[in-house]
């Protein structure tokens, strides 16, 4: 049950990341958005939640990891509730940055709740396997939950089933999870405000990014801020009695080397995501629920792979698996690169699919393990909040550079495909249909 009400919860995060990227365009329909005010929707989430992940993770730390993982749900609920019912543009950035606010302090601090409840070895090895298939299947399947819900029913459907979740969750909790030990002291606000203002600053800048470039005054400045605040949060944690970063999480070589791949690898993977849902309904004329239904390859080998990690790495340790799972996914993303309009979805997408889903499940456990390994059980929330925040810049940082490749206006094929020899070929022509850098 301890396990349930963490992988539940922690999918109710990864779920309501990736169910707007499909929901994205009757949003914009449906609100009237500006392309600036759309992009907002996602971006006022991003910015907040890796604004302030390390905040909530050192404040499960000290207040206690069960108590805040249950005000997060509670926080994340209500949010997805107003989204719901957003009837207006700021109405809906809003609670989409409050959203941000709960998955910060629930993603930390599931990932501190599971070290804290399954010893290290065997238990806590298959506990953080099945940890790393919800982070790598949550993506997929949100797409095909969101694209379903927005076909089907309404772009509010997909928030508002959080609500029940968030409420079951905040029900069991208390009653099936123990409270941890709280860290006695005093809350090192200078850490706080430098890591939640510097990062977030760092963040802002590769949003901003996106839309004005790199050479922007606007993004150099927050990029200075950032680097500028991070060197304060860095100073200010080396005199700190109970730091929020403890400097000595980046003693060990593994757990920074898992920190910058998860970095990098999360990169590469929303820009596969950003990239693959657009072509296959702007260039395959594929619906936002078929679009949802086409990672379903890569969502079920993701899955499967997954389970065997436990077993791979008893035998021949978390580096053979996250090498192997790194070049599966790198050779998926190669074959991917080289589709083109008028290729079949099963020949060009969902085969390599299949390559990128198995190296998901090999990459993401052993990244988390590594995260975390040999951490103190004072500096669990801590370390948990280094592998969220690493994964959420990733994801921030691959977002940005894929909305600079992509140059092109959007310029959908609305005419429904048509079979050939080959497979479904889109009815427009593919300089009509839209593709980036085309």
């Amino acid at each position: 049950m301890i396990l349930a009400i963490i992988l539940v919860s922690y999918f109710m995060i990864l779920l309501d990341n990736s169910i707007i990227f499909t929901a994205l365009p009757t949003i914009h329909t449906a609100m009237g958005y500006s392309t600036t005010g759309l992009a907002w929707v996602q971006d006022a989430y991003t910015l907040v939640f890796g604004g302030l992940l390390l905040l909530g993770a050192r404040a499960g730390d000290l207040l206690g990891r069960r108590r805040v993982f249950v005000f997060g749900l509670a926080v994340f609920a209500v949010a997805s509730l107003l989204v719901g019912a957003a009837q207006s543009g700021w109405w809906l950035i809003g609670a989409r940055a409050l959203q941000g606010v709960g998955a910060a302090i629930v993603a930390p601090s599931s990932l501190s709740l599971l070290t804290a409840s399954f010893a290290e070895g065997r238990e806590r090895a298959r506990a953080v396997a099945l940890y790393g298939a919800t982070a790598g299947i949550g993506a997929s399947l949100g797409m095909v939950i969101g694209g379903a819900l927005a076909d089907w029913v309404s772009w509010r459907a997909g928030f508002f089933i959080n609500v029940p979740i968030g409420v079951a969750m905040i029900v069991l909790a208390p009653r099936f999870i123990p409270e941890t030990n709280r860290i006695s002291g005093r809350f090192d606000l200078t850490g706080a405000v430098s890591a939640t203002l510097g990062v977030g600053a760092v963040v802002f800048a590769i949003i901003h990014s996106a839309e004005a470039g790199w050479g922007s005054p606007m993004t150099v400045a927050m990029l200075i801020l950032g680097a500028v605040l991070m060197v304060v949060l860095v100073a200010g944690e080396r005199r700190a009695r109970q730091p929020i970063m403890p400097l000595r999480l980046f003693a060990d070589r593994r757990r920074v080397g898992a920190y910058l791949a998860r970095l990098l690898y999360l990169g590469a993977m929303i820009g596969f995501f950003y990239f693959s849902t657009q072509f296959m309904q702007g260039v395959l004329g594929f619906s936002a629920f078929q679009a949802g239904i086409a990672f379903f390859p890569m969502t079920l080998v993701n899955f499967a792979v997954a389970l065997t990690i436990p077993r791979l790495t008893r035998r021949f340790g978390q580096a053979v698996p996250l090498a192997v799972g790194v070049v599966l996914t790198f050779l998926g993303m190669v074959w991917l690169s080289r589709v083109q309009a008028t290729d079949s979805y099963w020949d060009a997408v969902a085969l390599p699919m299949v390559l990128i889903g198995a190296g998901q499940g090999l990459a993401f456990a052993p990244l988390t393990s590594a995260g975390i390994a040999d951490v103190p059980a004072e500096d669990a929330g801590a370390a948990s909040g280094l592998v969220n925040t690493f994964h959420q810049l990733g994801m921030a940082l691959g977002l940005g550079f894929s909305s600079q490749l992509q140059r092109q206006p959007v310029q959908v094929c609305n005419q429904p495909p048509w079979r050939s020899p080959r497979g479904w070929t889109p009815r427009c022509s593919p300089a009509a249909a839209y593709w980036p850098c085309a």
